[in-house]
């Protein structure tokens, strides 16, 4: 699964130096990390709405395309901060030992 993250990474850094008239995700960072950041609350937003939407009526296709968005988007955000799907991966593996509470409450003290 890592490796069509890792995949969708490197195409990521790849198009930051496209033209953005050309590449989404190049007119994307020419537009600065706000806009990056106005997309991926969209893209959040319409997540939530469609994971409700799932959870009533049983279909899950929007909610899994939604996702993909959202995903996407935010690797583009990591891309913009100079981090990969790796970084996040790593803090996962990192918590895969520590129970939920545990790690909350090491966050918070």
């Amino acid at each position: 699964m890592s490796d069509v993250l890792a995949k969708l990474a490197q195409v990521l850094e790849a198009r930051k130096q496209a033209d953005p008239d050309s590449s989404y995700v190049a007119s994307l960072h020419a537009k600065g990390l706000n806009k990056i950041l106005e997309k991926v609350g969209e893209e959040c937003t319409e997540t939530l709405l469609a994971a409700k939407d799932a959870e009533t009526s049983g279909d899950t296709s929007d909610v899994i395309y939604e996702t993909a968005d959202l995903w996407f988007h935010s690797l583009v955000m990591l891309s913009r901060l100079g981090l990969g799907p790796e970084d996040v991966l790593n803090e996962l593996a990192r918590r895969f030992d520590l129970s939920g509470l545990e790690e909350k409450a090491n966050r918070e003290g």
